[in-house]
């Protein structure tokens, strides 16, 4: 990290200390919990993760990721060819969209 961008970090914190916006802040004198899952990813992405978990928001790809998995056990189950044609695109179109997200997701958080 640059000299300067250390320096308008420590004034930014400093600013906000004077301002009381640190305390009373939830976890306050708690010690930070234990996330060994979060250990292996990037931090910053970890941080995202966990902030849109708080906030109950879901990333597109995860619900995608369920329907993908729901039309495999589909598809598992059937025997008609024209069921299972019809059930492959389906597992097809899913997989495009999950792609999608999780490419889209990518690039946001680089």
């Amino acid at each position: 990290m640059s000299r300067y961008l250390r320096n308008l970090t420590e004034r930014q914190i400093r600013k906000a200390e004077a301002e009381g916006k640190l305390t009373g802040l939830e976890g306050e004198g708690k010690p930070l919990p234990n996330r060994p899952e979060e250990a292996l990813i990037d931090s910053g992405l970890a941080a995202g993760h966990r902030i849109m978990a708080e906030a109950g928001v879901r990333p597109e790809e995860f619900d995608i990721k369920e329907k993908l998995d729901a039309a495999r056990r589909v598809y598992a189950s059937l025997t008609d060819p024209a069921e299972k044609k019809a059930a492959m695109a389906k597992i097809a179109d899913l997989e495009m969209r999950f792609n999608i997200a999780r490419d889209a997701r990518k690039r946001f958080f680089k």
